[in-house]
């Protein structure tokens, strides 16, 4: 980098966070190449519907869809104040025999509303191969430790039991259900297609002498032409904004599973139980070298944060078009789209990185579990020993006792609960076993079943359904 760019500003989602592939569908060369294709995708469709559009103006377009002369375009820019008539003229330039017929009767919006929605589509697809690599780590790491128990905890107080696997099943079906929310904007996405001006068509109209079927066949070539199944039945001079809003919203969606596993990690990291993957060289805290933080979640909160913040603008930009359309969405739009995908690009590789690393401490888990299980085991217990042939009440009021004075040793003394071995000395309990009774594996209820049924009925269909599209997942974090 030279040191003039270190002079400016320079986005973090870029140069920081997201991928090459994430950053590569929002660059000027993919949105550019594709306005050049969309004009050729019309001229092809123009000519084969019976306009005079010359084969050698179609076989001079393709031969420069990506040779983009930017700094040209930017001079016509600066020119004509107008992006997309720099890009006509810079096209023409460089196929000049197609000069007279590069965007006949489109509008702006013909090139870039259906390149925001390409745009949208391949995002949307690679983060769904992000969500498939997280559902597939924490599927594996949910199988891992299906089975061995650990507190629950409910407002954060210990709660009865469960299992590691369980709970790594919990993150696992919140981004189950981004998963489904992503196919099903992928499988609804529309593309905006050749609508002319206002939407009515009105220029495809006059160009085909008033033939109505032939508007109708030009738009569903080109869409073809641009792997779109779906065109929108109507719409203004733009794509309806609620697109960017929904889309944005489900971008949020993610970034609110990723915010809840990241601070549940944060939590379990600060009780020794589980931690995020601490690389060998890595340094905690500049003053206190003990240090272990958990930089990895508190990255993924922060960037969280930032796109469930983002999802207001693209609901204020769908309510704030007037009648066809205003331009008060393009600025907006801008900053809004491709930030969120960096930002949710960046979380779920991060994400993927920490499952991929997760340190367990079995030990440490069944030792909070010791510390708590006595209480919570002490119904248990109480029936154990009116089935040995004990008074229920009387028994109550003992078990009532000698929890109050393991609590009070806990609290005021520091000190390890006792009240198993205060059981263990009081005659009243003596047909228990309580070394049985005491096992964690009695109070996990379902649990591992849960965790096999869920892989069962859940992820693995769904590695089968997306197998197509899972891809490498770069994990490979910059910082």
């Amino acid at each position: 980098m030279s040191q003039n760019q270190k002079d400016s500003y320079e986005n973090p989602l870029a140069s920081r966070y997201a991928s090459p592939a994430m950053l590569e569908i929002f660059s000027s060369r993919f949105k550019f190449g594709w306005w050049r294709r969309l004009w050729l995708a019309l001229a092809e469709g123009q000519r084969q519907l019976g306009l005079d559009i010359p084969a050698k103006s179609l076989a001079e377009m393709r031969r420069h869809l990506d040779d983009i002369d930017f700094a040209r375009a930017a001079r016509y820019e600066k020119k004509f104040r107008h992006d997309v008539m720099a890009h006509v003229y810079t096209f023409g330039d460089a196929a000049p025999s197609a000069r007279p017929i590069i965007h006949l009767g489109a509008t702006s919006a013909f090139v870039g509303d259906n390149t925001d929605l390409i745009q949208l589509r391949e995002a949307l697809q690679l983060v769904r191969a992000r969500l498939l690599g997280v559902i597939d780590r924490l599927g594996r790491f949910a199988k891992r430790y299906r089975k061995l128990p650990t507190l629950g905890y409910t407002h954060f107080q210990p709660a009865q039991l469960t299992t590691v696997g369980k709970r790594a099943a919990l993150w696992c079906y919140d981004f189950v259900t981004d998963l489904e929310e992503v196919q099903h904007r992928l499988e609804t996405l529309c593309f905006r297609g050749v609508k002319g001006t206002t939407g009515t068509q009105a220029s495809f109209l006059a160009l085909f002498d008033g033939d109505h079927r032939k508007v109708r066949q030009l738009e569903q070539l080109v869409a073809r032409k641009v792997g779109f199944d779906r065109i929108a039945p109507v719409s203004g001079q733009t794509y309806n904004r609620k697109i960017d809003a929904n889309v944005t919203a489900t971008l949020s969606g993610i970034a609110q599973s990723a915010h809840k596993f990241c601070n549940d990690l944060r939590l379990l990291a600060h009780l020794k139980q589980i931690e995020e993957p601490f690389e060998k060289d890595q340094i905690g805290s500049s003053a206190m070298a003990y240090k272990r933080n958990p930089m990895r979640s508190e990255r993924i909160t922060s960037l969280a944060r930032f796109v469930i913040s983002l999802a207001s603008s693209p609901a204020m930009t769908a309510a704030e078009q007037w009648f066809e359309r205003t331009l008060d969405d393009s600025a907006n739009k801008r900053l809004v789209l491709p930030q969120a995908f960096l930002a949710v690009d960046a979380i779920l590789l991060i994400v993927a990185n920490i499952v991929e690393g997760l340190v367990v401490y079995p030990k440490v888990i069944a030792a909070a579990i010791r510390a708590e299980l006595p209480f919570m085991a002490s119904e248990n217990i109480l029936m154990a020993a009116v089935q040995a042939g004990g008074d229920r009440q009387a028994l109550h009021e003992k078990i009532r006792i000698h929890s109050q004075a393991a609590a009070a040793r806990v609290k005021q003394q520091g000190k390890p609960n006792d009240l198993i071995e205060r059981l263990g000395a009081d005659e009243a309990f003596e047909g228990v076993d309580l070394r049985d009774v005491m096992r964690a594996e009695h109070y996990i209820g379902r649990a591992p079943q849960q965790v096999d049924e869920f892989l069962k009925e859940v992820v693995t269909p769904l590695r089968r359904r997306f197998a197509r599209y899972a891809k490498a997942q770069d994990a490979e974090l910059k910082v």
